[in-house]
């Protein structure tokens, strides 16, 4: 496992979603991060954006970004908790085509080791939908780092043995899958 280096690096397109009735561009340290940790990898930043905790604000959001076809994933940072604000789990799988449920299970697995049983807390998640990838975490600067350091850094990047979810994309809208309509 590990970088194949015989394999030309293939940025990725993504755009940064931060959830919240709070934060401004000016204070989003989540989304600062994770900005500069795409940048650093050498992806390209599609767009960032906030948008509140709100599930139809998020909906609406997320159909904008599946539908432009420059954009190969969308992260996003909070609102993955359990409070009644907390919504984009339930925003996301709205708009799912397909969920990667070892994404949540593996991010929780990786944080247990750093935060113990407070991992319990997180709903992080991901998923595909119109052939976009969609990730959901946590809203905290630490949870971004660890989910981009210890997940998404490796599976977004092509030469990531032995696969990886570069390698697949043109591969996501193939046969069967519906397309949901955008609201």
């Amino acid at each position: 496992m590990g970088l194949d280096m015989t394999r030309d690096f293939v940025p990725v397109s993504i755009a940064v979603m931060t959830v919240s009735d709070s934060r401004t561009l000016d204070d989003d340290k989540s989304g600062d991060l994770l900005v500069a940790k795409l940048r650093e990898a050498g992806h390209k930043l599609a767009a960032r954006t906030i948008v509140t905790d709100d599930e139809e604000a998020i909906i609406a959001a997320l159909d904008g970004f599946i539908a432009d076809k420059m954009i190969d994933a969308v992260i996003l940072t909070g609102g993955t908790g359990l409070t009644g604000r907390d919504v984009t789990p339930e925003a996301l799988r709205a708009v799912f085509d397909k969920e990667i449920d070892g994404f949540g299970e593996m991010f929780r697995f990786l944080s247990f080791q750093k935060i113990g049983t407070s991992t319990l807390q997180s709903r992080a998640l991901a998923g595909v939908a119109g052939g976009t990838y969609l990730f959901g975490l946590p809203g905290s600067p630490s949870a971004c780092r660890d989910a981009w350091d210890d997940l998404l850094a490796h599976q977004l990047d092509y030469r990531h043995r032995p696969c990886n979810f570069v390698e697949i994309m043109p591969r996501l809208t193939e046969q069967g899958i519906q397309a949901r309509k955008p609201s």
